[in-house]
């Protein structure tokens, strides 16, 4: 017997989470089917390492999702979440063992700047008082659906008060620029730049700069906030949510198509042969190649649309290495606050050598690193005087050379895995001498594993395609569509390859929902007429 509802959503990711509580709001009846034995997506949680360690599988931070209206407005501290923060937000530390660190509280990140640059303090202010102004607009810009109409008009406003088109031109000008052009000091510009380095636009490439501010900004208003007890308590929440409004959310229930007619998203099956129908609207939270002729078959979709998505790219690949430490990481000079997110590279310009080496199929020798003191941001992670401590880095897709003294081959078996989580380890031995006697366990992800444990994230992409300009706004993730609508009527894109693209912000899920409303609407005033 086929179940019908108003929506079937596929996956239990964020953004498909996200989906499900704006439709079950709008009085939908919604069933959430998740292909792992677990729901969060890319958004999880676990003690595989060692049950004393809470080690997040994948993402770990969440600026996007504490400054994301769509999240706040679910409130999701009514179902069992609890935002914390470590001391300072984010801290990078230099091979001399100066500390560049970005405090929540603006004046001690000033103060901090210009003992190292006079000056750099009062420009550090005035590039948060920029912020202050019209930094609303750009995140409302950046995540309503394209074009974003009601935030465009706020920010043209306001434009006039941060220096009009200067404003603009900054935004479009590369994070290194933006960094020499303000600030004289290494702390603000490397700041800058390893935030822009969470995506893959390279340095030196318009986009970066946007990227570097929003995330820095972010950071200096909202922090950069962890669920206390793990990355998976975000998620959680959200399906305590769905659960609470009457939903119904099915895992290890893999949806392999989406059955179509006459034009028409109408049903999707399960890899057990079950057969669930929508009335109204079917939101896709997967990566657009799994999609389009994949869970939807070609000959259901336009032959434009099937050539578009040869060209689709996706983001590099990830490997991520997780430690549990005995004790702190054994600093080489104690940062003046202890930071719960920190970035490893020698340099500014050593960090855009490493990322432009990963856009041209290279492996860096010497990679540019995200990482996180899980313990110090949130101590419920593991035992007290302990850290739960994760680091990753970008591989490229397809690998046409290594430039380490003991080069990867590219397959990411085992062997590979282990040899390049050793240069990702020696890179932080080098900050934290005798950081590796520090280490009870170690767990290596590479992107087969990433891959595995959750499909979205192909070769250990995460950002559900390339973030770079070519593949964004009306161009996510082919040209011409831009929106979550898909050529399929009914038939929503909701995951991040979908416009705003990456980053836990929900946009992409609650951009997907509300379009089926919207259409739902204009299909009963049609009828009616």
């Amino acid at each position: 017997m086929t179940e019908t509802y108003d929506a079937v959503v596929i996956g239990a990711g964020p953004n498909g989470l996200v989906a499900a509580n704006h439709l079950l709001d709008q009085g939908w009846s919604v069933l959430v089917l998740e292909a792992q034995p677990d729901v969060g997506g890319a958004v999880r949680s676990d003690r595989e390492l060692h049950p004393d360690y809470v080690h997040d599988t994948f993402s770990a931070f969440y600026p996007l999702a504490a400054g994301s209206p769509t999240i706040r407005s679910f409130h999701l501290e009514e179902h069992g979440l609890r935002w914390v923060h470590s001391p300072a937000v984010l801290g990078h530390c230099l091979p001399s063992g100066e500390w560049a660190t970005l405090h929540r509280d603006r004046t001690v990140t000033a103060s901090l700047m210009d003992a190292q640059h006079p000056g750099d303090g009062d420009a550090w202010l005035r590039l948060c008082d920029t912020w202050d102004t019209i930094g609303d607009q750009v995140v409302g810009a950046l995540l309503t659906p394209f074009p974003p109409v009601r935030p465009a008009v706020g920010a043209l406003a306001r434009l006039p008060k941060v220096g009009g088109l200067s404003f603009v031109r900054e935004m479009l000008t590369p994070v290194i620029d933006i960094g020499r052009h303000r600030f004289g000091g290494f702390a603000p510009r490397i700041l800058l730049a390893g935030n822009a380095g969470h995506s893959d636009i390279p340095l030196s490439a318009p986009g970066s700069g946007l990227m570097g501010i929003l995330l820095t900004m972010l950071g200096q208003t909202v922090g950069y906030p962890v669920p206390e007890g793990g990355a998976g308590m975000l998620t959680q929440a959200m399906a305590t949510r769905v659960r609470a409004l009457g939903g119904t959310i099915r895992c290890d229930a893999e949806v392999v198509k989406v059955e179509v007619e006459s034009g028409r998203a109408v049903a999707v099956r399960t890899h057990d042969g079950e057969r669930y129908a929508a009335q109204h609207a079917v939101v896709a939270d997967v990566a657009a190649p799994h999609l389009y002729g994949g869970l939807v078959a070609a000959e259901d979709l336009p032959a434009s649309t099937m050539r578009k998505m040869e060209s689709f790219e996706m983001d590099p690949g990830t490997v991520k290495v997780d430690w549990a430490l005995d004790g702190p990481v054994p600093w080489k000079t104690e940062p003046p606050h202890a930071p719960g997110t920190f970035h490893v590279a020698d340099s500014v310009e050593q960090m855009a050598e490493a990322l432009h080496h990963v856009n041209s199929r290279t492996v860096p020798a010497r990679p540019f690193m995200l990482a996180g003191q899980m313990t110090t941001a949130d101590p419920t992670r593991s035992p007290a005087g302990t850290e739960s401590l994760w680091a990753y880095t970008h591989v490229p897709q397809d690998i046409a050379r290594d430039l380490g003294e003991d080069p990867v081959r590219g397959t990411w078996d085992r062997d590979d895995c282990e040899r390049f989580a050793d240069r990702m380890q020696a890179r932080i031995e080098e900050l934290a001498p005798g950081f590796g006697d520090k280490v009870v366990g170690r767990r290596v992800l590479g992107p087969r594993e990433m891959q595995a444990r959750d499909a979205n994230l192909i070769g250990g992409a995460l950002n559900g395609g390339t973030s770079q300009l070519h593949q964004e706004l009306v161009f996510r993730p082919v040209p011409g569509l831009g929106r979550s609508e898909t050529p399929v009527k009914g038939l929503y894109l909701g995951s991040a390859s979908a416009h705003p693209g990456g980053g836990v912000h929900g946009a992409c899920g609650m951009n997907a929902a509300r379009a089926a409303v919207v259409h739902r609407r204009v299909r009963r005033v049609v009828r009616g007429r």
